[in-house]
């Protein structure tokens, strides 16, 4: 096995903490955002039973996403756009890995990514009930010059627009496009454009209460007989992002039942809607708390809930169950005839039911009649896995404290030169181009010469910093580790001879996993500690792979 440059070891040794820190603790509890699609923030009943306690408690002193964010070059914010953060190259490294991490998980659950309007007219907000229910939180908007005549009987350009503050409307369009069966049910949309709510200026805070924001929205139109099977996979979701991938540990599961003045739809549908997801609380064995009142305008919601640092409570993750806005979009399928949509026979109804009518089974099932036999209403659940994306990361910022995953890390590795020699040069580019697969095939550059523009191969998003500066390596090693990247990398001539690096572990969360890891791919000896080793390129390159790959 190689070994590295002596006088290099001495230098990283000298700077290099003598103790190892034990991994941090999570923090997983709940969050102050605005709760999910279209709800004020959570209440808290006095007479609630105190939740099943979370991961860990918060560390002391507490970390500030705010301050953290400044200090690592994540966002900034402006004056002129108030409650709407500007994320920097770091900050939007994260926030796109924590997208793609969603996108790479759609096709395991069902999903089809959609694109959406940002503006629609005020007439459709009031057919789906949120100019009358949620207008306080929106944004109204006029163009300018616009046309005040109706052609037609049209709505004229005259007519106010609002910026929308969720997509279920705009998703409903979608389904109402194409004639539906019930055999393409259930159809799931995902959406990532951004939302506005118009949030009281007092209340903007950072990345965790903001009027801009990115929520991984999803949407699933389904039959009745499907809602079970349907939430039951959108929990197995949730836990895999938050359990597997992330660690959070236990976190809170809440059931906001039906508010009391501001709301759609018949008692009886939100009394079944709330059964449903009473039963998918009681399917997932965990502990879970009832809100009542605190639902959304148009159906009973489950919430995840998280702490932040300072202990304070935050919705992240929710799943809401609504019939009210397929009916009031007059959406529908066909099938083959009307059938209940669970077994056992349907009870007559009530002679003179006409088209539209709810009503119940033997099965205490609420079924919709159409006086078509042909057709029928899906049922929506809405759904976000992460909600705000925004918030999430400020969670993250505190959670790891500047000692993140080296996948979702926003300064994963530094390459350090030693000297400033061509052939060195050449051997840390050649080093970057690896790790970061942005290295050109033969048969990528013949197709890039015929057909004008650069083909490259990609797949890791991994963006790693290069210092080739004329400074000392002890003062480079130095300005890395206040910078807090995970991993530095230190070439030299003999490095570059050898094809070789020298890597030093840093600020790398669960580096003990990352350490097994070396050792099983047997970089570095059984026993031996973590700290400075030499490794090939091409060890170099599977170790990064596998730390992208598997969410170290």
């Amino acid at each position: 096995m190689p070994q590295p440059h002596r006088p290099l070891l001495r230098t990283l040794y000298s700077s290099r903490k003598s103790l190892i820190f034990r991994d941090h603790e999570r923090i997983a509890s709940s969050i102050f955002v605005r709760p999910c699609s279209c709800t004020a923030a959570l209440s808290k009943d006095p007479n609630t039973p105190p939740a099943k306690p979370t991961t860990g408690d918060p560390p002391k002193p507490p970390a500030d996403h705010r301050e953290l964010g400044a200090r690592q070059g994540l966002y900034t914010t402006s004056l002129y756009s108030p409650g709407s953060p500007l994320l920097l190259p770091n900050g939007a490294d994260m926030f796109i890995k924590l997208s793609n991490l969603l996108r790479s998980l759609y096709p395991q659950y069902g999903f089809r990514e959609v694109i959406t309007p940002n503006i629609y007219k005020k007439s459709l907000w009031e057919r789906s009930g949120h100019w009358d229910n949620y207008a306080d939180d929106m944004f109204e908007v006029k163009g300018r010059g616009s046309s005040g005549a109706k052609q037609g009987g049209e709505i004229g350009e005259d007519e106010e627009f609002g910026l929308k503050p969720m997509n279920c409307p705009g998703h409903c369009l979608l389904f109402a496009s194409e004639k539906r069966s019930y055999r393409d049910l259930p159809i799931r949309f995902a959406d990532f454009s951004s939302l506005h709510r118009n949030e009281i200026s007092g209340a903007l805070s950072g990345l965790t209460r903001v009027r801009r924001f990115h929520q991984d929205d999803g949407h699933i139109f389904c039959r009745a007989n499907q809602i079970e099977s349907e939430i039951k996979k959108t929990m197995e979701f949730i836990q895999q992002i938050y359990g597997t991938i992330f660690n959070l540990g236990s976190f809170r599961l809440v059931l906001s039942t039906r508010p009391e003045d501001k709301y759609i739809g018949s008692l009886e549908e939100w009394e079944f809607a709330e059964t449903q997801l009473k039963s998918a609380l009681n399917a997932t064995g965990q502990d879970w708390t009832l809100n009542e009142g605190d639902g959304a305008f148009y159906g009973p919601k489950i919430d995840i809930i998280l702490k932040d640092s300072d202990g304070k409570e935050h919705q992240t993750a929710t799943v809401q169950l609504d019939f009210q806005l397929p009916q009031r979009f007059g959406l529908t399928y066909t099938s083959p005839q009307l059938k209940e949509e669970q077994k056992g026979e349907l009870e007559d109804p009530v002679t003179g039911m006409g088209a539209g009518t709810l009503w119940k089974d033997s099965g205490a099932e609420i079924v919709h009649r159409d006086s078509k036999s042909e057709t029928k209403t899906p049922v929506i659940i809405h759904r976000a896995i992460l909600g705000s994306l925004e918030r999430f990361l400020a969670l993250m910022i505190e959670h790891y404290n500047g000692c993140y995953p080296f996948w979702i890390s926003p300064r994963p590795a530094i390459i350090l030169a030693i000297e400033s020699q061509e052939s060195v040069l050449n051997y840390v580019d050649e080093v970057r181009q690896r790790i970061t697969h942005y290295q050109q095939t033969s048969s990528d550059t013949d197709i890039s010469e015929n057909f004008g523009f650069p083909l490259t191969k990609f797949s890791n998003n991994l963006h790693v910093d290069v210092d080739v500066s004329k400074k000392s390596i002890g003062k480079k090693v130095q300005a890395a580790k206040e910078r807090g990247y995970n991993f530095i990398i230190v070439i030299g001539s003999k490095e570059a001879k050898t094809q070789t690096v020298s890597m030093e572990m840093h600020k790398q969360h669960d580096r003990f996993g990352a350490w097994r890891l070396l050792q099983h791919a047997g970089i570095v000896e059984q026993g031996q500690r973590p700290g400075v080793f030499s490794l090939s390129l091409d060890k170099l390159e599977w170790f990064v792979r596998k730390m992208v790959v598997h969410y170290r």
